[in-house]
This record gives C-alpha cells, structure tokens and sequence, in this order.
C-alpha cells in the first residue's frame, strides 16, 4: 500500500464505490482511503446517469478525502488533481503520447482527433489511433459533504475504460466511445494501471495538500477552448455558445457572451447537464460518469 492510503480495498461487486468510501468517511477512516471494484451494480454519473461495463474491462474506483487544507470554493481541485493522476498513469501504462487524453469539461476523460491523421506512435514505440471525432475513455464523479465545517468530505470516482475490446463495445455507444486497449491495440492490465495511478497520486495529492495546483498541465489538456460548444441547461436552457477557457480559479467554463460585461461568462457544472460539441461528438453522447 503507498504511503498516502489510509485505506484500500478490492471488491468484486458493489453497487457504487463512491457510496462504500461515503460510508468509510462518514464512519471516521480518515483520507487517503479508495475502493476498487470489478463490477459495480449501481454505477453512476452526473444528475443520475448509469454506466455499465464487462466484468475486468474497466478501472472503477473511488478515493474519500478529508480537504480541511483547501478552501471550499477550490475543492474542485481536488478531482481535477486525481484526473491529472490517472491520465498521466493511462498515457503510461498504454504508451500514448503525452496529453492524448483531454479533459471534456466538466467530468469526461475523452481523446479527440478530427479523422485525418495517421495512426500514432506511442512512447514505448507501439503503433496507435486515436479514431475519429471525440471519444469517451471515462469519466469524474466528485461528491462533497460539508465543505467548509470541521468535517469536510469529497468522494472523488473515477472510471476508465481500460482492457475493454473494440469489438464488445454496444452498438449504439461504439461511436462515441473508446478504450486503452482499443487506443494502444493491446490488452492493458488493470492492476498494472492502479498502479501507476496510486504512483502518481501521492505527489499530486501532497503538491495540492502543499498549495501547489498543477494549472498549466490540468490547462492544457483541456479540449473545449476555442470551440463551439452546446449547453443543456438544468434550467431547461439550449444554447450554442463558444467556450474560451476553463477558469482556473472556480473551475467553470468561460464562454464568449456579448450579452455579458466584458464580453464573455462563466458556466458552472452545476448549471448544466449535458456539454456537445457540435459536428465533433463521435455519436451518442455516453450517459455520465462511469461510476
């Protein structure tokens, strides 16, 4: 066990991992603790959306925090510090080249091409493909509890799609989603990328525990700046807007509005609930998180 967790433990099924480290946390387990399922019966995503996988064809796991060491309008930071984590271990594990995996703001863990480029070169020399449009390789899935108290809480899910075969993705999915193994052209372990995922979380988790957030690389595997982006607001709101950044101080999307004073606005995650990009998406978008 790395020195960071508290606790750690394997589950061949539960019905969602961030509800079993929820538990953990509410009965006093102190952070870092992290749960790893095979199979979850209840996974979800954002405003109630599910995931299913095959057995072993995925990365499911949870991480329970403590954040008394950030301030409540930075916990964000937090999930987006073990995003960095887990694409900087897939990348590794799966010889891609650096930044191959994007962030698609809010929650998605995507790889994007525009179908025109040959396949790529990793950095152990394999051949890969990155596949048309945008895909989906996992998700985020941050819930907090009484941040700001004495006994603050963030559950932070992560999901990749690791050993899952090409030819076993659903039909109606298959062209909105991928998987390291459909990237790298060979089959990828899962303990082997816990590993270099737990690697990379204990430097990450203690530079942000320090004060240190990693803005330059979370900035620069962002996928929406300087694209135009469809917003489904919770409101009931749809609109096209282009986005400009991602704000590294509250973690929202900042989209051009001439409406607004300056020109340009924030949008939070809270206020949406679903993010397209238009004429890139590869297909139906997958339904959140896979947690």
């Amino acid at each position: 066990m790395t020195g960071i967790l508290a606790r750690l433990e394997r589950f061949p099924v539960v019905g969602s991992t961030n509800d079993v480290v929820r538990d953990w946390l509410a009965d006093g387990v102190p952070e870092v603790c992290l749960a790893v399922a095979d199979v979850q019966a209840a996974g979800r995503g954002r405003n109630g959306r599910t995931w299913l996988a095959p057995v072993g064809a995925g990365l499911l796991l949870s991480a329970g925090l403590r954040p008394r060491w950030i301030a409540p309008d930075r916990a964000w930071r937090v999930a987006a510090t073990l995003g960095l984590a887990i694409a900087d271990a897939a990348e590794d594990v799966a010889g891609l080249p650096l930044r191959t995996i994007r962030f698609k703001w809010p929650n998605d863990l995507v790889v994007a091409s525009d179908g025109n480029e040959a396949p790529g070169e990793g950095a152990d020399g394999r051949r890969f493909r990155a596949g048309a449009a945008i895909r989906k390789l996992g998700g985020i899935l941050a819930e907090a509890a009484d941040l700001g108290s004495d006994d603050p809480r963030l559950v932070v899910g992560i999901g990749l799609n690791s050993d899952w075969e090409e030819r076993h993705f659903p039909a109606e999915l298959a062209p909105a989603m991928t998987s390291l193994r459909a990237l790298a052209g060979r089959a990828i372990g899962r303990e082997t990328l816990l590993d270099a995922f737990l690697d990379r979380l204990e430097p990450r988790v203690e530079a942000l525990r320090g004060g240190r957030f990693a803005l330059d690389d979370w900035t620069a595997r962002q996928l929406l700046p300087g694209r135009s982006v469809r917003l489904e607001g919770s409101d009931g709101s749809d609109g096209e807007w282009r986005a400009l950044a991602v704000d590294g101080v509250s973690g929202a999307l900042v989209v051009a509005d001439p409406a607004a004073p300056g020109g340009e606005r924030l949008v939070h995650a809270g206020e949406v609930v679903r993010v397209r990009v238009p004429d890139a998406d590869g297909g139906p978008a997958l339904a959140g998180a896979p947690l």
